[in-house]
């Protein structure tokens, strides 16, 4: 059942990150990202990973894919949702690489012998986890919040200079 489980969110974190690649308009890229990060959250839970996967969940799916989104929808002035131009060869070249990656993924774990796994014989608790990032790496954390948040106050500006040039033109 956890092969039948591991392939389907393989499936589906494959598949978010094409449709995040392949899509024409940045809110529907956006909206693949996240099922592409819930996808691997997912697989965080198969692993037996849950202060993890929960993490992967509340960060990624829960704070950047949605604050993607509510900039992109806030920043943006025209119509987000137009119509799909006519297929192209583009489009077509990466349906196939996105096939041969899934195919030479399955291949790997066909080949590989997970049926051996071991388990671990001193596992973390979330007591340990949770004293590690509020004692030992919380300044990497704040670091990278602040990096988020500058990089969001950047994308507003420069979306801010583009409004302006359009408006002067």
């Amino acid at each position: 059942m956890a092969d039948v489980i591991f392939l389907a969110m393989m499936v589906v974190t494959v598949g978010g990150a094409l449709v995040a690649m392949e899509a024409d308009e940045i809110v529907y890229g956006a909206i693949g990202l996240a099922g592409s990060l819930f996808g691997v959250a997912a697989l965080f839970f198969l692993l037996d990973a849950p202060y993890v996967a929960v993490f992967q969940i509340t960060v990624y799916v829960g704070a950047v894919a949605v604050l993607i989104l509510f900039t992109v929808m806030l920043v943006r002035t025209e119509k987000w949702a137009k119509e799909v131009p006519a297929k192209s060869l583009t489009e077509l070249s990466g349906v196939l690489t996105g096939l041969a990656v899934i195919i030479s993924l399955a291949l790997t774990v066909v080949a590989s012998n997970l049926s051996g796994d071991t388990t671990l014989q001193n596992g973390a608790t979330f007591l340990d986890i949770g004293k590690l990032i509020s004692t030992d790496f919380a300044p990497v954390l704040e670091i990278l919040a602040m990096v988020l948040a500058a990089a969001i106050v950047g994308a507003l500006t420069l979306s801010r200079v583009d409004r302006e040039e359009e408006r002067s033109a």
